[in-house]
C-alpha cells in the first residue's frame, strides 16, 4: 500500500517525466524552469520548516507554507510579479495533475487555489544600452584567458542575435553555420527560427571553437561547464554572474553603463538597435521571436529619440532631407533568412 510520501513523490516523477513532455508536449525550457521552482520549494521546505525531503507529502504542501515559499522567494531572489506568477501556475499545474490521476487529492488543489496572484505593476520603459556602453561591455573581458574568451564571444553572439538566455544556453557546437553564416536558435514553445551573424560574430565563433571544441562534436554544448568529466550547459547564474562582473569593469571607463546589468538587457539593447536602425517591426518582430507581435512594439513606444526627431522634422517646413535607407534596403538575401526563406 502506497504511503502519502510514496503518492506524492510518484505523481511529481510522472508529472516530469510523462505528463509535461509527452502529454502535453511542453518545451525543455519550460521543464527545466518548472524542476527549478520545485527544487527552490522542496529546499524550503527543508530549510525553512525543518521537514526532510522524504518527510514531504501533500498535507505539507499547504496554502500557507506555499504562499510563504513565494513571499521568501520574492524577497531574497527579487521575483517581479510575472516570475511569482509563473512560478505559482508550475505549482498549480502539478496539483491539477494529481487530482485528475486521484480524485481524493482534489482538497489539496482546492487549498492552494485560494492562493491569489500577483498584480503586475505598470510596465517601466525597456531597459536598454547605448551602442557604447555596448561596445564598452564587449571589450571589457580579456580575450587573451579562457574564461574571458568565453565570456566575450557569449556577449556577442547574445547581442547579435538579440537572444533569450535560455536560448544561448541552449545552442550547440553545430547550431551556428559560419558558411551560411547564421545561428539556429530554439525559443518559447519550441519554436525554431534561423538568424543572420555578421563576419565579425563568425570569426569569434571559429576562434572559441578552437579553444573549446577542438574535437569538432557539433552536439556538444556551445556553452558548458564541466561536470563529472562531461561538458553540461553553463547555467543561467554563471551568465548573470560574468555579465555583471564585466559590466562593473566596463563602468570605470564608461560612465553610460547602467548599475545594474542583466543578460536580457544585451536583448533587449539589440532589439532597440536594429529598430533604430530602421529594421520594420514586423520583422523585428520575426527576430525575436515573440509570438504576439503586440510585444514587439514596447520598442515604438520606447525610443524616444526616434520621436524626437520626427518631431525636428515635423517642425524644420519643406526643406527636410530624405532620411537614409534602413540597413535591410535592397538586402533581400539577409529577410529571406531571417524568415527561413534560404
Amino acid at each position: 500500500m502506497n504511503t502519502p510520501i510514496d503518492t506524492f513523490y510518484r505523481h511529481l516523477r510522472e508529472w516530469f517525466t510523462v505528463f509535461l513532455p509527452r502529454q502535453r508536449a511542453v518545451s525543455p525550457h519550460t521543464i527545466t524552469a518548472c524542476r527549478q521552482a520545485w527544487n527552490l520549494l522542496l529546499g524550503y521546505v527543508d530549510n525553512s520548516r525543518g521537514i526532510r525531503l522524504e518527510k514531504v507529502t501533500f498535507a505539507v504542501l499547504d496554502r500557507a507554507l506555499i504562499a510563504g515559499f513565494l513571499d521568501d522567494m520574492t524577497t531574497t531572489r527579487g521575483w517581479t510579479a510575472t516570475t511569482y506568477n509563473q512560478r505559482l501556475a508550475c505549482i498549480r499545474s502539478f496539483f491539477h495533475y494529481a487530482a485528475t490521476a486521484e480524485p481524493t487529492l482534489a482538497m489539496h488543489l482546492a487549498d492552494i487555489a485560494g492562493i491569489p496572484q500577483k498584480k503586475s505593476p505598470a510596465k517601466l520603459p525597456v531597459c536598454h544600452l547605448t551602442t557604447t556602453a555596448v561596445t564598452a561591455l564587449l571589450a571589457a573581458p580579456d580575450p587573451a584567458t579562457k574564461a574571458g574568451l568565453r565570456d566575450q564571444f557569449f556577449m556577442i553572439l547574445m547581442y547579435d542575435l538579440a537572444a533569450r538566455d535560455a536560448e544561448m544556453l541552449a545552442l550547440t557546437v553545430g547550431d551556428i553555420n559560419t558558411q551560411r553564416r547564421s545561428a539556429e536558435l530554439v525559443g518559447k514553445g519550441s519554436k525554431p527560427r534561423r538568424l543572420p551573424i555578421t563576419p565579425d560574430t563568425a570569426a569569434h565563433f571559429r576562434r572559441y571553437v578552437e579553444t573549446f571544441h577542438p574535437d569538432g562534436d557539433l552536439v556538444q554544448p556551445l556553452f558548458y561547464t564541466i561536470h563529472d568529466h562531461r561538458k553540461t550547459p553553463m547555467s543561467d547564474d554563471n551568465v548573470a554572474r560574468f555579465l555583471r562582473q564585466h559590466a562593473d569593469t566596463a563602468r570605470q571607463a564608461c560612465p553610460e553603463m547602467p548599475g545594474k546589468v542583466h543578460p536580457h538587457m544585451l536583448r533587449h539593447s539589440r532589439a532597440m538597435h536594429l529598430y533604430q536602425a530602421g529594421m520594420p517591426l514586423p520583422i523585428l518582430t520575426e527576430w525575436l521571436g515573440h509570438a504576439d507581435p503586440e510585444t514587439t512594439l514596447i520598442y515604438a513606444h520606447a525610443d524616444t529619440e526616434m520621436k524626437r526627431a520626427a518631431l525636428e522634422k515635423a517642425t524644420q517646413g519643406h526643406n527636410v532631407s530624405p532620411s537614409p535607407p534602413p540597413i535591410w534596403h535592397d538586402r533581400q538575401d539577409i529577410i529571406q533568412r531571417l524568415c527561413g526563406l534560404t
